[in-house]
């Protein structure tokens, strides 16, 4: 006899690595994953090589079927879903907005995993933009979707700490973890009609919008705790970085320091030879980890010994 889980049909959506745990959690606790939706196979890295998405990798290795459509708002598409009488729709990071029509095909709906306590940070990018906040608690909510950005109806929720030295990537990793664990647990709540669907207050919203490249570029005229925030949000997409003579330097590490000189924001502090201190518009930052133009990422002492930045000039 099947158990629960497996008379239950689920289509999963989803693409980056932050959605395969809860991919993974189905497959753990033998869900029947009918199909697995993820974006089209694209060009990656210096040599443009055509890689699979991490669901597709992860569904592929699973045993799952893989639809990649170009479009969500075709007739086919829509056919598709149609077709397999999902109960429930899945979606985790996939990167496009469903329509309603493909909403209300399931019998419980579709449900959405979101990397932070909504309403709090709607958006593509909630880690990013908590740690850049300098956020301490965010968290990970299972939604209803409807046809909003991050409005629907919350479901369950379950805070997380961000820790001092938290990256996006570091951050993203334990929440797509939690996120796994509490969709499980929707899951039983939902088909057990234990759980009732909470709406959101939409006064309370704020917005995490996507990061492009140009937007990891340091402004040195922020206070330096808060361009050490910026630099972890940041990492590893699309990076932090600046400019000297010209040529760009990204920083990965670095910790806000104390000082009394009235220096131009960006100016190279005069210090030790293996230290790099740069003035902000409040306190100066201490570089640890970065990378040049044509390098490699190295600890600071490492970068120095070949790379001369003098004192006195400024970064840009």
């Amino acid at each position: 006899m099947p158990n629960n889980n497996e008379q239950l049909t689920i289509v999963f959506m989803g693409t980056p690595d932050f959605a395969v745990p809860a991919l993974n959690a189905l497959n753990k606790y033998k869900y029947h994953v009918a199909l697995v939706v993820t974006q089209p196979d694209r060009p990656k890295g210096r040599g443009r090589k055509t890689v699979f998405s991490p669901v597709k990798q992860t569904a592929i290795k699973l045993g799952y079927k893989v639809f990649q459509p170009t479009s969500i708002k075709t007739d086919e598409f829509e056919e598709k879903i149609r077709k397999i009488k999902p109960d429930i729709i899945v979606v985790v990071a996939f990167g496009h907005i469903l329509t309603k029509k493909i909403l209300d095909l399931p019998k419980f709906g579709a449900i959405n995993i979101h990397a932070s306590l909504l309403p709090e940070y709607r958006g593509p990018a909630p880690v990013q933009w908590a740690i850049i906040n300098e956020k301490k608690i965010t968290g990970v909510t299972v939604m209803l979707m409807d046809k909003g950005v991050d409005t629907g109806d919350k479901l369950l929720s379950e805070t997380a700490k961000i820790m001092p030295h938290d990256t996006a990537e570091t951050l993203a990793k334990r929440l797509s973890l939690t996120g796994a664990d509490i969709l499980i647990e929707t899951l039983k709540c939902l088909t057990a009609n234990k759980i009732t669907p909470v709406s959101q207050n939409h006064t309370e919203s704020t917005h995490a919008p996507l990061l492009k490249k140009k937007d990891g570029h340091i402004d040195w005229r922020m206070p330096s705790h808060k361009i050490e925030a910026f630099i972890r949000g940041v990492t590893p997409w699309p990076g932090a970085f600046t400019f000297y003579n010209k040529k760009r330097i990204k920083i990965f590490k670095s910790i806000p320091v104390k000082t009394d000189l009235d220096e131009t924001p960006g100016t190279v502090l005069k210090s030790f030879p293996d230290e790099l201190c740069i003035a902000t518009g409040q306190g100066a930052l201490s570089i640890l980890e970065l990378q040049g133009a044509s390098g490699k990422r190295l600890g600071i002492k490492d970068f120095l010994k070949g790379n001369m930045i003098s004192a006195g000039s400024v970064l840009s």
